[in-house]
């Protein structure tokens, strides 16, 4: 029997480094950042309903975004839209996703993905996705994608591949933390580093065995449910989150299993969007390298900053300022300097409202 293949979106994270544009009640998956009229959650549809049959969507939310999810994706119908009731991390939100799939499909595939990615190269991506869902149909593996790195980011983990190899896939050697700036640049000249892009592709069967073998306190719990796709399953997914560590599939699963393999990606244009300086990167700017959202933005003398103003009624001038982030909301005015973002999670910590 030929198997199904599935999209997972995972849509639950909060964005704190894009504070004040991402808030608790509407994270940045759920707004418009890039200014062309899509959210990345929207995006990220689009980018897999290429090659996914719409009806083999999930999206894994919080409850309290479970509206906003249908507002933004009215193709899904309420119960492709899975609910956690608590953060876990990763780990239990994709054992709640893939028992679920396992249980409706024993032969199911799926990608796992985040919902606020930027990806520059459609076209490429939907080949490696295709190639990768293929490729782990016929092998035993759990799959991850490579991104090859641009610059020593320090803001990503990466994942050590065999040098000796030259397979579009090949065995992962080594998940790496952030790595300082001198790690960073070793990486980059090695070769045989690549970004960790967060996303997975692997069998309904392959990851059931991995919980069962790496990680049981976590798979127990969400694969002795027997009321998926009844009235039942929530109350029993909601005691199953309430009952697991908090920990992510990186640790809980990817570093510890044995036949994990990496998809080696060169020409995605990829970014995680995961700060303001990403998005700056990104977008737009003029001939300052300003990057400029807003009706009716003055500047003089200055140079490389990244002003978003989300009132139209509001004139801002800004005078003799470079290298900054100005993000005006209805209520919070952030001013900033880029590439300094993990302030704002200070900022937060000592008392400003998410």
């Amino acid at each position: 029997m030929a198997s199904k293949h599935y999209c997972i979106i995972m849509a639950g994270g909060i964005g704190s480094r894009f504070w004040p544009l991402s808030r608790e009640e509407k994270p940045k998956q759920f707004v418009d950042a890039l200014g062309i009229g899509k959210t990345f959650i929207q995006l990220t549809y689009e980018r897999f309903a290429r090659f996914i049959p719409n009806e083999n969507f999930l999206v894994m939310t919080g409850l309290s975004y479970k509206d906003l999810v249908l507002e933004q994706l009215p193709m899904l119908k309420p119960e492709q839209v899975l609910t956690e009731p608590c953060r876990r991390n990763t780990a239990p939100c994709i054992a709640y996703a893939m028992f679920k799939l396992l249980s409706r499909d024993p032969e199911a595939v799926a990608v796992v993905t985040p919902s606020d990615q930027y990806i520059g190269h459609e076209a490429s991506f939907q080949q490696v996705m295709q190639e990768s869902l293929d490729f782990v149909s016929s092998n035993p593996v759990l799959m991850t994608v490579g991104i090859a790195p641009t610059y020593p980011a320090t803001g990503y983990g990466y994942i050590q591949c065999d040098r000796e190899r030259s397979e579009r896939f090949t065995p992962v050697l080594n998940f790496k933390e952030k790595p300082d700036l001198p790690t960073a640049v070793r990486y980059l000249a090695e070769g045989n580093y690549y970004w960790n892009s967060g996303m997975f592709i692997w069998s309904a069967r392959v990851i059931a065995e991995a919980f069962r073998r790496h990680l049981p306190e976590v798979g127990s719990l969400f694969e002795k449910i027997l009321t998926y796709d009844t009235p039942l399953e929530q109350n029993d997914v909601n005691a199953a989150f309430q009952a697991s560590p908090s920990i992510s599939i990186d640790y809980g699963i990817m570093e510890k299993a044995d036949n994990v393999y990496v998809r080696r990606s060169e020409d995605l244009a990829w970014s995680d969007v995961g700060t303001w300086g990403a998005l700056y990167g990104l977008l737009e700017k003029d001939e300052r390298e300003n990057s400029v959202s807003g009706e009716h933005v003055s500047l003089s003398d200055a140079n490389h900053n990244l002003i978003k103003e989300t009132n139209p009624n509001k004139r801002v001038v800004v005078d003799g300022l470079s290298n900054f982030i100005i993000a005006d909301t209805d209520d919070i005015l952030l001013i900033c300097p880029l590439g300094d973002e993990d302030r704002i999670k200070e900022v937060i910590k000592k008392g400003a409202t998410m």
